[in-house]
């Protein structure tokens, strides 16, 4: 990306950054509830972190995003893909990607995703799978793979924004840090061992990255004592600020101390960064439906939810909100909840907001990862539309989905 790219790309998009009449518009025009995906932040954002890392080989974390649009947009800017399930791999290939480019991260594979998988490495001889079991080895030695392996490491060191993607220290991902040179023995007998690999944790800011770089030093460690390796993979997990006063990551700073972390390797630095790439290109529009006050709150009820959008009631996540159709009403601290019955159904509570009025239109902030990936049909609602931004156009690149869609696998 040129210089002068660089410089126009801000390090991080607020929510406050987007045009608030362009918003208004896709909401009356679409619908709501509805997502709203730039593509062009998608690309300069991929362009900025593969800056920062010349010599390192940077791939996209699928599961952030799986969208067709966005994997082709990553996919126009020299992006290779990371999948973590069989249903990536194949979206990724409709997409674009070559399959002998793919990574398949192996997170106890059900027999379907193994299938799959060994049937692509059939024709395409390039794709690597990362194991984090010898359980995995021992299932693809049965179905007469010998191909492209990459070993999963636990470094015994968790880091992130939430306990539940601390997955460094958790026992369900990698291979004990101490059994992995024997592991490897294994892989060089049966296998060809390409690599090695580690995840740490999500949404890694500033602040985490003295312990980010600890597990990094553990995966540098291990990469020499196993050697001749064709690349060592530090997974992602960089974050991006969900707080309006949280700085953005220091690429420079996160630069510098991966690479003094991982130390000398005769091997390709690969990372796989997901969030970082799509989480502020994305956001959610929904529209104010209730108003009630209570001796306790003022609570405004709006049309998406926790089917919409998981993460508030899933890991306790902060997303910015503005009123797009108002912004500059007097702020009042309202509660923002949906139309599912359960309390989990909650935004924001007692947020300061400019004072919304039934009708309006709110905007939450930085959806673009992990929100429409984790969307559901909780109380049969329909998954909402998604509008792609990209040189100036708006365009419909998936649809809304109907009653239809929700009762059409029933018999």
């Amino acid at each position: 990306m040129a210089t002068r790219d660089l410089a126009d790309s801000p390090l991080v998009r607020r929510l406050a950054d987007w045009d608030d009449t362009r918003l208004a518009s896709l909401a009356d025009e679409y619908d709501t509830p509805l997502y709203v995906t730039d593509l062009d932040r998608v690309k300069a954002n991929y362009r900025r972190f593969s800056a920062a890392f010349p010599d390192a080989h940077v791939m996209y974390a699928a599961k952030a995003h799986t969208g067709r649009s966005v994997l082709e947009a990553l996919l126009s800017v020299g992006a290779d893909i990371e999948c973590a399930a069989w249903g990536e791999l194949q979206r990724s290939i409709d997409a674009g990607a070559d399959p002998n480019t793919l990574q398949y991260t192996a997170v106890n594979p059900p027999d379907h995703d193994l299938d799959y998988a060994v049937d692509l490495a059939e024709e395409a001889p390039g794709l690597t799978i990362t194991i984090g079991a010898t359980d995995t080895l021992d299932r693809l030695a049965e179905r007469g793979y010998d191909g492209r392996i990459a070993i999963r490491i636990n470094p015994g060191i968790g880091t992130g924004h939430h306990e539940k993607v601390a997955t460094g220290s958790d026992a369900k991902f990698g291979i004990p840090y101490e059994q992995v040179p024997a592991v490897a023995d294994r892989v060089r007998e049966e296998f060809e061992l390409v690599g090695i690999h580690s995840h740490a944790g999500s949404g890694v800011l500033t602040d985490d990255l003295e312990e980010h770089c600890r597990a990094i030093e553990r995966v540098g460690e291990m990469a020499r004592r196993v050697g001749s390796l064709e690349f060592v993979d530090i997974g992602g997990g960089f974050g991006v600020p969900y707080h309006e006063d949280e700085p953005p990551l220091d690429l420079e700073k996160t630069a510098e101390m991966v690479r003094d972390a991982i130390g000398e390797i005769d091997a390709q630095l690969k990372l796989e960064p997901g969030r970082y790439i799509v989480a502020d290109a994305g956001l959610i529009l929904t529209a104010v439906n209730t108003i009630k006050e209570t001796p306790s709150a003022t609570v405004v009820g709006v049309d998406a939810s926790l089917a919409t959008l998981i993460r508030p009631a899933m890991f306790g996540s902060y997303h910015p909100m503005r009123n797009i159709s108002a912004p500059n009403r007097q702020p009042e601290p309202v509660t923002v909840g949906g139309p599912v019955c359960t309390s989990a159904d909650v935004f924001a509570t007692d947020r300061p907001i400019a004072r919304p009025e039934r009708e309006d239109v709110l905007a939450i902030g930085n959806a673009g990862s992990y929100g429409y990936e984790l969307a559901s049909q909780f109380h049969s609602q329909p998954r909402p539309a998604e509008v792609a931004l990209e040189d100036g156009e708006a365009r419909i690149v998936r649809r809304r989905e109907t009653l239809d869609d929700v009762t059409r696998v029933e018999q």
